[in-house]
């Protein structure tokens, strides 16, 4: 077995392996070849077998992975090449190559991957003028090759080496050195290329891989004056169909690298260029061709989104640069419905961004002149937006997939973001002009409308007032005197006209006449399954922005609402939403009636329950129990009777609240105590179901959220079920709740016996699962860990009462350090942080971390040395600050122990390096920052990642 494991890595075990990882159909055989084939490339016997497999008797998957073998060789392990036998590697390469030029594409290509690899790792120094050597050499006659397979190889060779310098793994500074010397071969390169594209006798296959040449070689910053006359025969290629998505590649790739901005003449010269291309746009609009409009219009928009600026300062030619933006605009308006008859127009959206920006960042004097000119344009902009945001025929629409539809939807959202930023430049006035023509719409009697082109204005309305603060135009009360105007026939139109009141709703709060004109249409479309989302999220808003306002119509709301939530006609998250609009709603009523709208609303649900409770546990009722109970935690979300102010006068305060809650129990509090002996019925039969124990939990946690200290009265009981609930059947739900039970009252002396009892029961009940072997559920390890974190938090005396185990709770922490899951291991983290802190005023703490600390430390030096995620590595640096802050002598000790075994906690490091770490951890007592850096640094090298690309990413 032995001998077999160190079986030779040779060329008939690599074809071997090969012919098993293409062609034998079990997986585990596919498998194991292609570990054995990983380990191959990397062996020292790669060196011989790959050429081998480069044998021309060889088929070309067995050759391609003999290409890749020496790739791999050179560009990972160049250090283990003598300096010795570059020259003979460098030949043999060029020979190999020179054989496949008129073999299998892809092992070339391979091949000159490889090859670049060595000229990037030998230039400057040991292969001067390497592109120069590269040309010449294939430009020998000889070999039995001909010159058009010549070419094309040593094209491809030009193509792949600026692409491998950009993958490359070289240092910084190496990285420098050849970027410079590679910048310097161009001169090698332009005219080969200018030659061949300018031929009339080159091939088409020829000319396309120039291009791509080309764009390879723009990428390294070439300078843009030096690319001129390239960049011009690109644009000469353009009408060749077979040149054409090549060429816009090479044409894009030059004018967007970051230096061309300096060559203003060149850029200049581009611009009729571009203009030039508009007689080819129409033709190809008109032919219905995408791809062409497509290429184009990223030329367009590539310069003047990477050179706006620029052009923008050329003031002699300030209408050439007019001409490209309304040749953008075009591409914005371009005909056809996105993205069914066009891909284009969306392409266009950032550059209008660029160009705003860019105007508005000049000086005030010189920003005016800009603004004349193109504030007609934006505004022009803005009518072809709403055009392209209109909704096609309802035939039309009904044809489309469900993939188009979506793809429309998110354009509608980017056409919005747009109008909202547009907003910005053409202020109130843009609002004005929207109206007016929705006015002229919805009153011109003769000419008939159609509801598309409303549906969009009211869309534009809707994307500014959703973000923007539209208080102050005079505009918005005619617009909702229109809205009722509207006849609604279609959904989309209906949908829009509900988002757009519920844009209004913060409008309405300071306009609270207006409600009465908006509110019967919300209240309406309540009834509609197809406007569920919209009408539902819009009442919301409105409950909540205008709830002081509402009380007039506080019974037909809850009527209607009632009415829809029994007929069932929203889906699940949409009851939600409306319980919370209830909640809204009923916060601003006085509290008998909010307790008798709570009766009407409540009573059918708590009937359904009480008759669920009684029924065989089975999963259609337990659907309905989760449903009824998640509608109350939602209704109890949001009903908070206590009277805030929004602002200070001045918007620079936080909400106060600004008059006493009413005497008396709160409303929340009496229906919860109402259905309490209800909700422990259903939680008997129900207890070992996780759903319906989490949505019991949700009930009360929500209501502690809102309610806060006015929870009070429920805390004694709520303590007792909760506590039976957990000694039952632990659920991690539980411990959330008493950890948000302790966070409020832990604190109140009243309440503190109750929580205190509570914290000691579902502590121990935690620590006998810990006996039986806590790996199933990590789930409620974290909520534990969490838990017991909060009452160091809030109440540390909790850790002075002899019922409570701390030796056993710290034990606890440690096992958890070593769970899997990420979130436990950082709540555990958590816990420790909270803990090591009090070691000098809770006695019981500082004896179990002066006993068992050391174990602390090894487990987090097990994490760090590899036994835990790399994203865990802030948090036990944290655990390790707060060590070193509250216990360093013994930190010192402890470290020194720890650390003493060989292999512990990596093989990879050294005695030295563990040493170093341990000095480093020990002097930051201060910077938290820095101790986050060195634990980062002491992982990368535990784990053999130091100085890699991943190290680089982290």
């Amino acid at each position: 077995v032995r001998r077999k494991k160190e079986e030779r890595m040779t060329a008939g075990g690599g074809i071997d392996a090969l012919h098993q990882l293409y062609y034998d159909p079990n997986i585990e055989n596919k498998n194991l070849a292609q570990k054995w084939l990983m380990q191959a490339q990397v062996s020292p016997q790669a060196w011989q077998f790959c050429w081998a497999l480069l044998s021309p008797d060889k088929v070309p998957e067995i050759q391609y992975f003999g290409a890749s073998a020496l790739h791999t060789k050179i560009s990972r392990y160049w250090s283990d090449i003598p300096t010795d036998q570059y020259e003979s590697l460098k030949t043999q390469l060029f020979s190999q190559i020179a054989c496949f030029s008129s073999g299998s594409k892809m092992v070339l290509t391979r091949l000159c991957v490889a090859l670049a690899s060595l000229a990037l790792n030998t230039m400057p120094e040991a292969w001067p003028g390497a592109v120069s050597e590269m040309v010449r050499v294939f430009q020998e006659e000889g070999g039995g090759v001909d010159g058009r397979a010549r070419c094309l190889a040593l094209l491809e060779l030009l193509t792949v080496l600026p692409e491998e310098f950009q993958t490359s793994r070289l240092p910084q500074y190496r990285k420098g050195q050849v970027r410079g010397a590679l910048g310097r071969e161009w001169g090698s390169v332009c005219p080969l290329l200018q030659q061949l594209l300018r031929r009339t006798d080159s091939p088409g296959a020829v000319k396309a891989r120039v291009l791509r040449c080309l764009s390879s070689w723009v990428l390294l910053d070439v300078p843009l004056s030096e690319s001129e006359g390239l960049v011009h025969d690109c644009f000469s290629a353009l009408p060749d169909p077979e040149l054409f998505d090549t060429a816009v590649e090479a044409i894009v790739n030059a004018i967007s690298q970051p230096d061309s901005q300096r060559y203003v003449n060149t850029l200049l010269k581009l611009v009729p260029q571009v203009l030039a291309l508009q007689e080819q746009l129409r033709e190809a609009v008109q032919n219905g061709d995408m791809e062409t409009c497509h290429g184009i219009c990223r030329i367009a928009v590539t310069l003047g989104e990477n050179h706006s600026r620029t052009l923008l300062e050329q003031v002699d030619h300030w209408q050439s640069f007019l001409a490209l933006v309304n040749m953008i605009m075009f591409c914005t308006g371009i005909p056809g419905h996105y993205p069914v008859n066009e891909t284009t127009s969306s392409l266009t959206l950032t550059f209008w961004y660029t160009l705003q920006d860019e105007i508005m960042s000049f000086e005030s004097d010189k920003q005016a002149v800009y603004l004349q000119v193109y504030r007609p344009v934006y505004f022009q902009l803005v009518d072809v937006l709403l055009h392209k945001a209109q909704f096609p025929t309802d035939q039309e629409y009904a044809s489309w997939s469900c993939d188009e539809k979506e793809q429309f939807r998110i354009y509608r959202v980017d056409i919005s973001d747009t109008l909202m930023y547009v907003y910005e430049m053409l202020g109130a006035e843009l609002l004005s002009n929207l109206y007016d023509k929705l006015g002229r719409l919805l009153t011109n009697a003769e000419q008939p409308t159609s509801w598309q082109h409303t549906e969009a204005l009211l869309y534009g309305f809707q994307s500014i007032a959703e973000t923007i603060d539209v208080n102050y135009s005079d505009v918005i009360p005619g617009l909702i005197g229109l809205i009722p105007r509207i006849s609604i026939n279609n959904v989309q139109l209906a949908d829009t006209v509900m988002f757009t009141i519920g844009a209004l709703a913060e409008w309405l709060a300071d306009h609270p006449v207006m409600l009465s004109s908006v509110l019967p249409l919300v209240l309406q479309a309540l009834g509609n399954p197809d406007l569920s989302v919209s009408s539902v999220s819009t009442l919301k808003k409105i409950c909540r922005e205008c709830k002081y306002d509402l009380p007039p119509y506080a019974t037909n709301i809850v009527a209607v609402s009632q009415e829809v939530l029994i007929k069932q006609i929203h889906k699940t998250s949409q009851c939600m939403w409306l319980m919370q609009a209830l909640g809204f709603l009923l916060s601003a009523l006085p509290v008998e009636d909010i307790l008798r709208n709570l009766h009407s609303l409540i009573t059918p649900y708590i009937q359904q329950l009480e008759k669920l409770a009684d029924e065989t546990p089975n999963p259609s009722n337990k659907l309905a129990i989760i449903h009824i109970l998640g509608l109350l935690s939602n209704l109890f979300t949001t009903l908070d009777i206590s009277k805030q102010d929004d602002e200070s006068a001045d918007g620079s305060a936080p909400p106060v609240k600004t008059a006493p809650p009413p005497p008396g129990p709160n409303p929340v509090v009496v229906v919860l105590q109402q259905v309490f002996a209800l909700i422990q019925t259903v939680l008997s039969k129900w207890l070992n179901d996780s759903q319906v124990v989490e949505a019991v939990c949700a009930i009360f946690e929500k209501s502690v959220k809102t309610l806060l200290h006015d929870f009070a009265p429920m805390v004694s009981q709520l303590s007792e079920m909760l506590g039976q609930m957990y000694s039952t059947i632990p659920q991690a739900s539980a411990l959330d709740l008493t950890r948000q039970m302790v966070h409020i009252f832990a604190s109140e002396t009243d309440h503190f016996p109750p929580i205190k009892a509570l914290f000691e029961l579902v502590t121990s009940v935690t620590l006998s699962i810990f006996q039986q072997g806590p790996r199933d559920h990590p789930d409620i390890v974290d909520s534990f860990m969490q838990l017991q974190a909060q009452a160091l938090k809030r109440k540390p005396d909790l850790f002075l009462s002899e019922s409570l185990d701390v030796k056993a709770v710290f034990h606890c922490g440690v096992l958890s350090l070593k769970f899997p899951e990420a979130p436990t291991v950082k709540s555990t983290c958590l816990f420790f942080t909270e803990l090591l802190p009090h070691c000098s005023d809770v006695p019981p703490v500082a004896r179990v971390v002066q006993e068992d600390g050391k174990l602390l430390i090894q487990a987090v030096l097990e994490g760090i040395g590899g036994g835990a995620t790399r994203s865990l590595m802030d948090q036990f640096a944290e655990v390790l600050f707060s060590l070193n802050k509250h216990c360093f002598s013994l930190l010192a000790v402890w470290l020194k122990e720890a650390l003493q075994p060989p292999g512990f906690p990596s093989s990879r490091v050294t005695t030295e390096q563990k040493d170093n770490f341990s000095h480093q951890i020990l002097r930051e007592r201060v910077n938290k920052r820095r101790v986050k850096d060195i634990v980062k640094e002491f992982t990368l090298l535990c784990r053999g990642l130091h100085g890699t690309e991943y190290a680089a990413e982290y």
